[in-house]
């Protein structure tokens, strides 16, 4: 059920890449030979079961993790060995990604520009795009222990924004959101879909539908699907079904 072809134009460089991506544990196997290939411009989904392999494979996209076999590319940087290089293009949100609660949304900001080596200049221009981008204003001067989880989100999707990455990956920024929290993180991540390349995983399958053109589905740790979302609900099937159907092959 993987259908790779016409996605981009012929020699266009992917801008996120696993080829025959494996990750070991001793004898256990967290994922094995995922490829596929992502080009500027397309917002994807990343679905499976829980422990199916997608924050494994996010990782080593992101170089958090070295894989065993095969490699994972950023802008055709090999995250392997030119981390540095490929993280300019990256930007990342983990699910429960660290934010120091004693800071403020804006001092945080400001902390990772300054290890990222922004001018002043380029760092005080970046912080207002993203405030604004992100809605942080209401309470950018608040401790971020304070801030509801829909808030701590949209702090963690700022930093990933503040350097103007080309590519985002994001591992399940609705979680644990309300619905009115989740409509307003769905809405940002459209607006960023318009020249962005975005990777995200997600369990709310109506979020599917409603930001990304492109499933990849895991499960077991290996690639079962790789289509369009119109795709999913071929002969009237729900998303449900579709989820359920690849978590039982």
């Amino acid at each position: 059920m993987i259908d790779t072809a016409d996605r981009a134009p012929a020699g266009a460089l992917p801008m996120i890449e696993a080829d025959n991506l494996s990750k070991y544990y001793g004898v256990i196997k967290a994922i094995e030979g995922v490829t596929f290939e992502i080009h500027r411009g397309e917002v994807v989904a990343f679905l499976g079961p829980n422990g199916a392999g997608k924050s494994t494979t996010m990782k080593l996209l992101t170089g958090y993790l070295s894989p065993s076999t095969g490699t994972a590319r950023i802008a055709g940087y090999d995250m392997s060995t030119d981390r540095l290089e490929g993280s300019k293009h990256l930007g990342y949100m983990p699910e429960n990604g660290p934010l120091y609660p004693d800071m403020t949304p804006r001092s945080l900001l400001e902390f990772f520009a300054a290890a990222r080596g922004m001018g002043t200049e380029d760092r005080q221009r970046r912080l207002g795009e993203v405030i604004d981008l992100c809605k942080l204003g209401a309470v950018i001067g608040k401790p971020i222990s304070k801030l509801s989880k829909g808030f701590r989100q949209r702090v963690g999707l700022a930093q990933a924004l503040l350097h103007e990455p080309e590519v985002l990956i994001l591992d399940e920024p609705t979680a644990g959101l309300d619905p009115n929290q989740i409509r307003e993180v769905r809405h940002t991540i459209s607006r960023l879909g318009r020249d962005h390349t975005i990777l995200l995983s997600t369990h709310i399958l109506q979020e599917v539908q409603a930001m990304c053109g492109r499933v990849l589905f895991i499960h077991e740790g290996r690639l079962l699907f790789d289509g369009p979302v119109a795709q999913l609900t071929d002969g009237g099937r729900s998303l449900d079904e579709f989820f359920h159907e690849m978590s039982a092959t």
